[in-house]
């Protein structure tokens, strides 16, 4: 059984915002901006708009989780450094990637438009190849090798804890081995942010998928039940359950949609709210749910 226990995304990379000064800023700045975008932040303790803009600055960079990087440099305590850059006011604000300043801005500015700076910064780096490590993970996951793909998430995770496509991932790897419970727990931690993102719902959708599979019937002895009395709708209900859980998605929401049609509001609604739960599970553009979608609209709008 499968643990995944070196699977746990670590917390955020500390020193996100580090104080610089001349000694440090070839390290703090130039070569750091080899790896990662890094945001400068010129100020001086008697500036009144910096003590608005800097606290703005930082936070933003820390939502970012790692996707760039903040030095702020005292102007009175680095002149020299202050010079060789023509800071001529402050607050100034530059970013740097690859060893060159590639974006700033001087004075204060509103923290709806720092964070579209900071945003703007931490793009000109893309992703780091995280699009493609996704990709891969989701390869080895369709193939089975769901350690392997468990690994490669939580590494993407590691790198950035916001993602969602990784963190949602993770979760289906749990599910892919049976482990539930932890699949739950793991759930459990995701930021209100994260709560809300597609990709963790549709990890939510097909855990309580694996939930009902785990309780569904004899497919025969409830196919058998139907046949007997087309009215009773439990049968119904958990035949979709149990043709969910063999494998027969199509199967189970054509069996929901006749629940639906003879009965729509039974059980309050419990065949159009399993319907969500089947569609939520899958990818948007899936031809099971756009055919399924389909017919529900034609019914709820007939």
């Amino acid at each position: 059984m499968l643990g995944f226990g070196d699977t746990k995304p670590k917390a955020p990379a500390a020193g996100l915002v580090t104080d610089g000064t001349e000694a440090t800023f070839m390290q703090d700045v130039i070569e750091t901006s080899r790896e990662v975008p890094v945001i400068v932040d010129f100020w001086a303790p008697w500036c009144g708009p910096c003590k608005t803009l800097g606290p703005a600055l930082e936070a933003a960079v820390n939502a970012a989780g790692g996707k760039v990087r903040m030095v702020k440099i005292d102007v009175d305590q680095n002149q020299m450094i202050a010079g060789q850059l023509r800071i001529q006011s402050i607050p100034t604000v530059y970013a740097f990637w690859q060893g060159q300043p590639v974006d700033g801005f001087q004075g204060a500015l509103p923290a709806s438009e720092v964070k579209k700076f900071v945003e703007r910064v931490a793009a000109v780096a893309g992703d780091g190849g995280l699009s493609e490590a996704i990709a891969a993970a989701e390869q080895m996951l369709a193939e089975g090798a769901a350690a392997d793909a468990a690994e490669t998430f939580a590494a993407i995770l590691e790198e950035e804890p916001g993602n969602a496509a990784a963190f949602g991932g993770l979760a289906r790897a749990y599910l892919a081995v049976g482990q539930l419970d932890q699949a739950e727990a793991f759930l459990g931690t995701a930021t209100p942010e994260l709560a809300r993102s597609k990709e963790v719902e549709a990890a939510r959708a097909q855990l309580a998928l694996a939930r009902q599979a785990a309780n569904a019937g004899p497919e025969a002895e409830l196919r058998a039940a139907v046949k007997a009395d087309p009215a009773n709708h439990q049968a119904r209900f958990d035949l979709a359950n149990a043709l969910h859980a063999a494998g027969d998605v199509e199967g189970a929401v054509d069996a929901l949609l006749e629940l639906f049609r003879r009965d729509r509001d039974w059980n309050d609604g419990a065949a159009k709210a399993q319907l969500f739960t089947i569609f939520d599970a899958l990818k948007p553009q899936d031809p099971i749910v756009l055919k399924g979608r389909r017919k529900l609209s034609s019914m709820i709008f007939s």
